[in-house]
This record gives C-alpha cells, sequence and structure tokens, in this order.
C-alpha cells in the first residue's frame, strides 16, 4: 500500500485556518487578539494568553449570566429591581441611580452596556444571585462552560483584584459567546446613547459610527489595566471579534482600535472551495465489484484569506492509501483533501467515498487474491 497525492486545478478561491497573518500587522497594545468569528482564523495575537485585569470588560460576562437569567425565566425586561446601598455607593463609572428606588431591568441593562454603571452591575447582580459574591461565582461557572482557562472573576463589574483576570484570547471566546448564545439581546450593544435620571451618557466604545459595521462590545480602564477595548464589526458577510488591551490613553484606544478594525475586515475575505460531496476523483479499489470509486468532499471547505489572493495562488492535493479495498461504504472516511498557499497554513479536510463498493463474492475475490499476491512478488 502507498500513500498516493493527486493534483487538482483548482477554479475557485478558498479559504483556510489557521491564518499565518499576525507578522502583517503589529499594535501598540500591550496585548492583542483578533479573530474572524466566522471561521475562527486568527488574523492577530499578541500576549494572547496573557493574564490582564479585565476592569470593565468584565462586564460582558455580567451580561452573559443576566441574558441567560432572563432566557431561564427568573428575571423580565419589565420587572424592577431594588438598589441597595452598596449599589449605589459603587464608585467609577455610574448610572447614577438611587438607593431604594425601583429599577426596570431592561433599563439597568442599558445603563450597564452603555454608560458602564458599576451601579447598575451591582443591582443586577443581587437581583440575579442576592449577592455579588455568589453572582461572581456564576461568572466563574459559565467561565469554566466557555473552557475560558486563564479567567477568574472576583466580582461583577471588573473593580481591581489581583485574583480577577482573564486572558485576550478568553475575553475573544467569551465575546463570540455572548453574540451567538444571546442574539436578540446584543442589540443593546449597538446603541449610542442612554439617557436616565436627566444625564445622557454615550456609547464608551470608539468603533461604533466609526466604522462600518460596528456593534459592540465593551471598553475598560483601569490604572492597571490601562485602555482596553473588546470590539466586533460586520462587514461583506465576515464578523471580526477584536480585543485590545493596555493602551496608554482613551485616544490611543479610539485610533488603535479603529486602525486594526479596518485592517482586519478589510485585508480578508471568506473564500469557498469545496461543498459537500463534491467529486474530487476516482481512487483504485482492490477485492470490489467496482475498480474505481468516486472521491468527494466530507464537509465544506471554508476558511479565511487574504483579500488579495487568488485561485491561481493556492493548490489543492488528494491523499489516500491506494489502492484502497473493499468493501467501502458511501460517506466513509477514504482520505484528506489537503490545501496551502501563500500565508496560509496547510488546512486538510476530510475525503469520502461517493459510493458504496460492495465486495465481490468468494470465487471473484479468490481469484483477485491471487492476481494481487502475484503483483507483489
Amino acid at each position: 500500500m502507498r500513500r498516493v497525492w493527486f493534483g487538482l486545478a483548482l477554479v475557485l478561491s478558498l479559504v483556510i485556518s489557521p491564518l499565518m497573518a499576525s507578522a502583517a500587522m503589529d499594535t501598540s497594545a500591550k496585548a492583542a487578539y483578533i479573530i474572524d468569528a466566522t471561521t475562527g482564523a486568527i488574523l492577530l495575537e499578541k500576549n494572547s494568553e496573557q493574564r490582564i485585569p479585565t476592569a470593565s470588560m468584565s462586564k460582558i460576562m455580567t451580561m452573559a449570566v443576566v441574558f441567560q437569567a432572563i432566557k431561564d425565566g427568573q428575571l423580565s425586561l419589565g420587572s424592577t429591581l431594588p438598589v441597595s446601598e452598596k449599589a449605589w455607593k459603587m464608585e467609577g463609572s455610574k448610572m447614577f441611580i438611587e438607593v431604594g428606588k425601583q429599577i426596570p431591568v431592561e433599563d439597568l441593562i442599558k445603563g450597564v452596556i452603555v454608560q458602564s454603571g458599576n451601579d447598575a452591575t451591582v443591582v443586577l447582580a443581587e437581583g440575579v444571585a442576592e449577592s455579588e459574591e455568589r453572582f461572581a461565582g456564576m461568572m466563574n461557572d459559565r467561565a469554566r462552560l466557555y473552557d475560558l482557562k486563564g479567567t477568574n472573576f472576583m466580582n461583577a463589574s471588573g473593580m481591581p483584584d489581583p485574583n480577577h483576570y482573564s486572558t485576550p484570547r478568553d475575553l475573544a471566546v467569551l465575546a463570540w459567546h455572548l453574540i451567538n448564545d444571546y442574539p436578540e439581546e446584543y442589540k443593546y450593544y449597538s446603541i449610542p446613547e442612554f439617557s436616565y435620571n436627566n444625564i445622557t451618557q454615550q456609547n464608551r466604545n470608539p468603533l461604533l459610527g466609526k466604522v462600518e459595521g460596528a456593534d459592540g462590545v465593551k471598553t475598560g480602564h483601569t490604572a492597571e489595566a490601562g485602555y482596553c477595548l473588546i470590539g466586533s464589526a460586520v462587514r461583506g458577510g465576515r464578523r471580526v471579534i477584536m480585543v485590545v488591551a493596555g493602551l496608554p490613553s482613551a485616544e490611543e484606544r479610539e485610533k488603535e482600535s479603529i486602525r486594526l478594525m479596518n485592517w482586519a475586515l478589510d485585508s480578508f475575505k471568506i473564500g469557498r472551495l469545496l461543498k459537500t460531496g463534491q467529486a474530487l476523483g476516482e481512487a483504485p479499489v482492490v477485492y470490489g465489484k467496482s475498480d474505481t470509486v468516486t472521491l468527494t468532499a466530507g464537509k465544506d471547505a471554508v476558511a479565511t484569506i487574504p483579500a488579495t489572493l487568488s485561485a491561481s495562488d493556492l493548490s489543492i492535493k488528494i491523499r489516500y492509501m491506494s489502492p484502497l479495498v473493499a468493501p467501502i461504504k458511501v460517506g466513509q472516511q477514504v482520505g484528506t483533501v489537503v490545501v496551502s498557499g501563500p500565508g496560509i497554513a496547510p488546512q486538510e479536510y476530510p475525503m469520502v467515498a461517493g459510493q458504496t463498493v460492495d465486495q465481490k463474492g468468494f470465487i471473484g475475490l479468490t481469484f483477485d487474491k491471487i492476481i494481487q499476491a502475484a503483483k507483489n512478488k
């Protein structure tokens, strides 16, 4: 048995993940992670596994827990929650709610997302779990559910604590879950401003209104964390999720995040080469009622490629052990399709049999084995 490679002419573009693109772009952020949310391709990473203070970026996990509570029927948008003295006394960014008042849940959600209100965050946490400490435990439970191994939460708002941290990669994964698990609720992240108690505050996200397709997600800032952002935008059917951390000023955060997001959206595209079931060729078969079997793509081949890449820049090969041995069932994996190109890591996709090839009967099988044995001498 020998491994055989066959080259196929390319007439369509293809996409591959992971993408080897990070060398083409750098950033002044101390840590960064940018992914194509459609394919999972990593477009840029810098210190992506490094623990960082999350500041108010923590609030996207807060909202994931709140949104789940709404989905489970524990809360409703129209229900109200009381403002405790602890919530009212919270420092930092505020919704400016008053102690003892009953606040609609939907207003509190807007207060957290748009105004980054630490006071509103604590009201929601206490409303879901009775205490912020118990709520932080729920946040950590969900972090484990999402397999965020570099993340730990001590509070709902992101107030500084040495044991409160995450990584750029984990935050990007968290944002992906927020967007995909709660698509209806995610709409709140694109609200440009919110007024409460006669005070209007602008959404702090510097991408909104300045990057086409931007619709989220959350800024963060403390003295220890620097200026940070989890951003997301959709353009041309592609969603990009970006995390930048440790920038020195709000102005630098705005400038750098806009530059990186536009680069990520404009410099890459989604390409589709193979469709499930697409014929790729034929392979010889021994001991079968048919001498050949059709080879087909076992899954769609979809990934991210540089926007300037064309079909002529890519190569595709099919690989299998030749000859294949009957019996073979339709859909059985018989090899792989390997695609590669400039700036792209080779990617393998499953290749399957396009039809069933039954084994010959006893007499035919015996005769074939005699012939095969003679060939192998």
